[in-house]
This record gives C-alpha cells, structure tokens and sequence, in this order.
C-alpha cells in the first residue's frame, strides 16, 4: 500500500474510527497527529509507517510518542517515531545539501554531497530533486550564476564577476547568459540599459492587456483593468530598458495574442523571452504542457516535475509568470477543483477555463 498524502490540515483525526481509518492508508497528513501502538509486538508508528498491518483488536491510539512509551512500547524501528518526520529530516538534508553548495567556491561533486549528508549517491539525488525540482547540479549552476548576476553591479568588469562567481572559463559563462539574462551580461550590468522592448498596450474581452517583447520574443503579457498600471508593471520589470512603443508591424503581434486570450485552446506560435530561476522556468514548462481544456491541482504539478512536497513553491512560480495565457497558469487550480491565486483575477481565470472547456479554438 502507498502512502497518502493529504494537504488538508484541517482533517479530523478526533475519534477512533477516523484515527484508524488514517492507520489503514498510510496517510502522512497524520503524522504527528497522533500515534498507534501494536499489542502483539510491543511497538508504536506513526500513522503512515509501512509495516505489516496490523489487526484492529490489537491497536490503540496515543496523542504522544512519550504517551506511548509510558504504556510500555517501543518506537518502531521502520518509521523511527521518536524522530522528526522523514520529510523533516529529508528537508534538513537538502537544506544542509545548499548550504554546502552556497558554501563553495567550486562546485562539490555528488559524491561529496552524497557523503556529507549520509547518503548514498542515488538516494541523495533523488531526495534532493524531490524537494527542490531540480538537480544538485542544476542548483549549483542557478546559485554560481546567481552570484554573477550580484556581481556584474559591483565588479570593475563584467570579467571580473564571472571569475569571482567561481566559472573557471568565461566561455561557459557567455554560453549561457542570453537565455538566462534575456541579454548580455554588460547590458544586465547597466541595469537593462540598450536592451530595447517594444511594447503596446490594447483591449480584449478581460479588459487591458499589454504585449510587450524583444528581439528574441515576448517577454511580457500583461492583463488588468488600468492600462497606466499595466505601464507602469513594465517599467517596474525593465526600469533601464529602452521601452519604445510599438510599431504597425507589432500591432500584428498584439493581435495574435489578443487572439489567444479570446480563444486560448488555439495555442501561441510565437518565440518567448521569459528570464525566471531554473526552479520557475521548470514550472513555467510543465504548464505549458498541460493540454488545452484540462486543469490540474498544484499538488499534482509539483508531482509531475518530481517535486511532490513543493505545491506551495509550484503557485509561487505560477504567481511570478509574466506573460499570462502563454504560459497557462490558469490551469492550475487547488486540489478541490476551486479557483484561486490566479494573478489577473479569478474571475478572468474561470472565463479562461470556461472558453477552452467549451472547445475555444481547440486544443
């Protein structure tokens, strides 16, 4: 039997029968609720220890592991109550696992880590991609470049940030910069100066919506009801970008995006030019493959990127997308099915949902 998880704290585990209805499948949600001990071994678990079930007749509940052993029992060796929770202690690892990699000047090996944290190689891989979405390596990378992108305000040269951030090549550094950067690393030095947007501002049918993009592609689909404070969030993003506005061939552009909003099963064919953590760009892409017509809970998205802890950080990175519709946020709902946190409104998001349920453009 698999171990349910249940993001409802609000669950009741008051009675017996609904303390032994949690034992029987294994729902972690208990844990720490409550405790159950076994006469005929003499050991108490946690509500969602994977051992042999147990016979009812032989069970009893405690509010505590100490209650427990004061009647006598031990803690199971298997689901190690007397312990903080495996998600705890799996989250001080990786915790204990970024630091080490904060840390470092270079970037510690897997092994190392692994060592460190008590491991093996694979488990700790597996652990830590669970918990933060992405791979040891692929945090490394994100932190190093992170403290580039710290460093090209301060350092006499855009050469000298990328040493100091611990690159042994400034190739590898260039290499990647545009797509993580939107630009080139002495323009996100001047702060976005020479970076040129162009962008317009229209209507559709959820009110004011402004386009705006790069020479690599959109970078921006804002949707509300002030078309200032629609500006005003683009100069916020690009304080020292050149922000021109649009000109007759980008009025096309805006119309294709108007044309998602109004049927946003059809899909975008444009190029996109979003600048997001590796966490938020991981996100951003699952969304995007979630089909036309079709939701699902953020707990199930933070699942299918290997994250199944994460569905608080899953709505962060929904929160933080910035071009709506492109990347369709507004798929994610909560595990009941109900709308919520959707940026530009709940009530643009259900009509969103609303117009491709009903087939608005296809999928």
């Amino acid at each position: 039997m698999n171990t349910i998880v249940t993001d409802n704290p609000a669950a009741s585990y008051d009675n017996d029968d609904a303390r032994w209805a949690a034992v029987q499948r294994r729902d972690a949600g208990a844990d720490g609720r409550f405790y159950y001990s076994v006469r005929t071994t003499g050991v108490y678990c946690r509500p969602s220890c994977g051992a042999r079930a147990a016979l009812r007749a032989n069970v009893a509940f405690h509010a505590s592991g100490g209650d427990a052993e004061r009647a006598g029992f031990r803690p199971c060796l298997r689901c190690k109550p007397d312990q903080p929770p495996l998600a705890e202690r799996h989250a001080r690892m990786v915790a204990h696992a970024c630091h080490l990699i904060d840390a470092s000047d270079a970037e510690p090996d897997l092994d190392s880590l692994a060592g460190a944290c008590g491991m093996s190689r694979f488990h700790f891989h597996r652990i830590f991609k669970q918990h933060t979405g992405i791979t040891p390596k692929a945090y490394a990378a994100a932190r190093r470049a992170g403290r580039v992108d710290l460093g090209l305000a301060g350092a006499a040269s855009v050469t000298e940030a990328i040493y100091a951030a611990g690159y042994n090549s400034s190739a590898r550094f260039y290499a990647s910069a545009p797509a993580r950067l939107g630009m080139t690393p002495t323009a996100w030095r001047a702060g976005g100066s020479g970076a040129v947007i162009r962008f317009a501002i229209g209507a559709c049918s959820l009110g004011a919506i402004l386009v705006a993009a790069t020479d690599k592609g959109i970078c921006a689909i804002l949707i509300g009801d002030d078309p200032d404070l629609l500006a005003r969030d683009l100069q916020d993003r690009f304080p020292a970008a050149d922000l021109r506005g649009a000109d007759a061939g980008f009025e096309a552009t805006v119309a294709r995006v108007v044309g998602l909003v109004e049927a946003p099963g059809v899909g975008l064919d444009l190029p996109l030019d979003v600048r997001g953590t590796a966490f938020q760009q991981r996100v951003w892409q699952a969304l995007r493959e979630i089909p036309a017509g079709q939701t699902v809970s953020y707990a199930e998205l933070a699942a299918r990127i290997g994250m199944p802890t994460g569905a608080r950080a899953i709505a962060g990175a929904c929160a933080a997308n910035p071009v709506a519709v492109a990347i369709p946020c507004h798929r994610v709902v909560r595990t009941d099915g109900a709308l919520s946190g959707y940026r530009w409104g709940v009530e643009r998001k259900r009509i969103l949902l609303d117009r491709e349920s009903e087939g608005g453009g296809g999928a």
